[in-house]
Formats: structure tokens, C-alpha cells, sequence
């Protein structure tokens, strides 16, 4: 039984859509237990509507709620009682517990993992990883995301490590690493990026094809998209909108005529439905937060129950899979002082 312990206040939808998708989860996966931290109150209202296994959930009650309006630092520090804090101390100090999951505020949940829980021994950053559609049918791992806006090469070379371990902890036998930059000559970039080309060229374990250019990262030619948080987090919002702006379009060239409306419900309503199941984030679950000492996930703050159960799910399967012990295995492996581990 693997117990992941979720953040039933954070997120713009809790706590009903938080705790709708842990009873989904609970239903999906039978050696899954959820520990719910929150308003006891209002979890309970929710639950009273839902069937599911009593033995496998739990309600830890807390009397504070982290916003997206506290300064992180602040409120992990003052907000002691709140449903996030308590989370990552329970995930700390209980070593039944594997995993944490939030909705809520980025900032504090990066915050608060860093700061309650700590960071693997070796690794200069933690880094936010989510996992994107390609156009192969496979996933890209884009990492890092946002969490850090300015990189030395070392962290680059930290993420590439993180991301090989974690796409091969979900099926990846051999992770195609590809550093995201503005051409694919080996000479391009700026001097972050091209020390950080050299230093991946020998870097054990890893199985770097050089550099990438954005539209390369959901080609399917590549498993790990290597960013610095900044370049990352615009890549990642970019895709998502522009994602979500075609289908608007599509669906509106549809809309716009009786013969494009008869071709679609007569043909095509099957292919645009998977289109857009592929092109769901909701079903990739969140973005796992690599480097801290267990596994963190952050969901969408807008996430719905299919959404938080997807990450509940996502967060199970890191644990069970070792996704922390791979990345220590994989430093151990390395020269961390020749690629100047030392710097933060």
C-alpha cells in the first residue's frame, strides 16, 4: 500500500474537485492510500456524498489555508496549521509516506518542499518537471519549468540527470536528452548554454543528441527537453496555449457551416475527440518537482477531479518506481566536482 498525502485546500477549485479525485483515485488504484490535509468540516461535507473505501482515506484537519495572495516564504514560516505545511511535515517525518500532491500556490509548494522536506544531497536546484503530448504518441519531459528563472551550467547538467531518472522511471529504457536552445549547431547559444553542451557531451548516463530548438520539444525525437526555468516555463505555457487555441479554431471552422458540421458528425467526430483526449494536460497529472527527498507533485491550480486523481496516480507510481533512489544512484555515478557541483 503506498500512502501519498494531498493538499485538499489548494487549488481554485477545493475542496470539492480535490477530494472528488481522490475518491477516483482511490477507485482507480486499490493500493493507494490518500491522507487528506484541510478543513476537516468542509472535506467531510464532500466525502458525504461519495463512496469509497474508509480504510484507505484519511482527514487530517487544519485550521489555515496557504493563497495564491501570501508571500511563499512568509506563510510557510507563519501558516503552520495550514493544510500545505502540515502536508510536507507529515511527508517528512512519516516514512509511510511517499508522496505529496497540491493544487495550490507554486510558489509555496516549491517553497515549502525545499524548506520541510530538503533536497537530494548533490543536487544544486530542484527543478519542475511536467510531461508533455509528442507527436509520436509518446511524452516529453520538459525540465525545468519555472522553478528556477536563472541557471548556471551545472544545473542544467542537475536536470539532465533528474529527467533521465524520471523518464526511466515511467518506461523510458533509454532517455534522449535534448538541451533546448535558439539553433541546433553545437555552438549555439549563449555561454550558459554552450558550457553546458560541453559538460552534457560527457556527462555519464546520460544519452545527450545535442541541441534542440522549441519546436523540436514535442516532435517525439526526444524524451527530456533540458531548459533553464525561464526559457522553460515560456515553452511550457506557449504549448498549452496554443494547444488550446487550435482546437478554438477548429471548433469554430466547424461551427461555421451546415457541410462542415454534417462532415464533422458524420466523419470526424471520432478523430477530433482522441485529438483532444491527447492533448488534455489533465490526464498527464501534474508537474513532478525533482531534487527534493520525496516525490512532490504539483497539479494545475485550476485542476479538476480527473486531473487531481491523474496526479495522485502519477505520484504513486514515482514512489513505487524509486524515482528518488534513481536519481541518487545516478549522482553517484558522476564527477560532481568536475561539473562544478558545488555551485547553487
Amino acid at each position: 500500500m503506498t500512502k501519498i498525502i494531498l493538499d485538499a485546500m489548494g487549488g481554485d477549485n477545493a475542496p470539492e474537485e480535490i477530494v472528488k479525485g481522490a475518491v477516483a483515485a482511490l477507485q482507480a488504484e486499490k493500493e493507494l492510500k490518500v491522507v487528506l490535509t484541510g478543513d476537516e468540516g468542509k472535506i467531510s461535507a464532500v466525502l458525504a456524498g461519495l463512496t469509497y473505501d474508509k480504510a484507505r482515506l484519511e482527514v487530517v484537519n487544519c485550521s489555515e489555508v496557504i493563497t495564491n495572495d501570501d508571500v511563499p516564504t512568509a506563510a510557510i514560516r507563519q501558516k503552520k496549521d495550514s493544510s500545505l505545511v502540515v502536508a510536507l511535515k507529515m511527508l517528512k517525518e512519516d516514512d509511510d509516506a511517499k508522496g505529496f500532491v497540491s493544487a495550490g500556490s507554486t510558489g509555496a509548494v516549491l517553497t515549502g518542499a525545499l524548506l520541510r522536506v530538503g533536497r537530494i544531497r548533490g543536487i544544486s536546484r530542484p527543478a519542475v518537471c511536467p510531461a508533455l503530448p509528442t507527436a509520436q504518441e509518446g511524452k516529453v519531459y520538459i525540465i525545468d519549468a519555472g522553478a528556477n528563472a536563472e541557471c548556471k551550467p551545472v544545473n542544467l547538467c542537475h536536470f539532465a540527470i533528474m529527467g533521465t531518472a524520471y523518464a526511466r522511471a515511467f518506461g523510458v529504457k533509454e532517455p534522449r536528452v535534448g538541451l533546448v536552445t535558439n539553433g541546433t549547431e553545437d555552438h549555439k547559444g549563449d555561454p550558459l548554454h554552450q558550457e553546458a553542451h560541453e559538460l552534457l557531451k560527457t556527462l555519464p548516463g546520460i544519452r545527450f543528441v545535442g541541441n534542440v530548438e522549441g519546436r523540436d520539444i514535442m516532435s517525439g525525437d526526444i524524451d527530456v527537453a533540458v531548459c533553464d526555468g525561464f526559457s522553460g516555463n515560456i515553452a511550457l505555457k506557449t504549448t498549452e496555449g496554443t494547444a488550446a487555441a487550435v482546437m478554438k479554431i477548429i471548433k469554430k471552422y466547424i461551427s461555421s457551416s451546415f457541410m462542415a458540421k454534417l462532415g464533422y458528425a458524420l466523419f470526424m467526430r471520432p478523430t477530433f475527440k482522441k485529438i483532444k483526449k491527447v492533448m488534455d494536460y489533465n490526464k498527464y497529472g501534474g508537474a513532478v518537482l525533482l531534487g527534493i527527498d520525496k516525490v512532490v507533485v504539483k497539479s494545475h491550480g485550476s485542476s479538476k477531479a480527473d486531473s487531481i486523481c491523474a496526479s495522485l496516480l502519477q505520484a504513486k507510481e514515482a514512489a513505487d518506481n524509486n524515482i528518488i533512489g534513481s536519481i541518487k544512484e545516478m549522482l553517484a555515478g558522476v564527477d560532481l566536482e568536475a561539473i562544478g557541483a558545488s555551485e547553487s
